[in-house]
């Protein structure tokens, strides 16, 4: 499953040179994230209210094709890429009009906040086999 998450560039998120500034690249993967878990398996923030899960970033990469401009509207094209016992990879495709801006990932934990102590946890099955029919190649 792919979720689709639209952004429209607002002027707050660009530069002097009048493009988009590069760090909401990665705010907007994070919210693609949250929004692709929260159709997926639920909402972010009742995972961690009610099932005390986390999901920490590890790693995360953009690669820029072309800028973005003030009042454009942008795609992200999310989707889980990796799956492993604690740690899932989602793969972002930025694309305004169909033609590919911007790609990039994000390496996550699944992990426990305890008594303000984090901790990487395996994966529920129940979320695992949501998330296995979303990828495409399980590792």
């Amino acid at each position: 499953m792919e979720n689709i998450y639209s952004i429209k560039v607002v002027f707050g998120d660009t530069d002097a040179a009048g493009i988009v500034f590069y760090p909401n690249y990665y705010r907007w993967m994070d919210q693609a994230t949250h929004e692709l878990i929260g159709k997926a398996v639920m909402p972010v923030s009742r995972l961690q209210s009610e099932e005390n899960i986390v999901l920490p970033l590890l790693e995360a990469s953009c690669q820029f094709r072309q800028p973005l401009h003030f009042e454009d509207k942008v795609e992200v094209h999310s989707e889980v890429i990796e799956l492993k016992s604690k740690v899932l990879k989602i793969k972002h495709a930025f694309k305004k009009e169909g033609q590919l801006i911007a790609e990039g990932y994000e390496t996550r934990a699944w992990a426990s906040l305890t008594n303000g102590s984090i901790a990487a946890v395996n994966i529920p099955n129940a979320v695992r086999n949501v998330l296995e029919n979303q990828q495409k190649e399980i590792v």
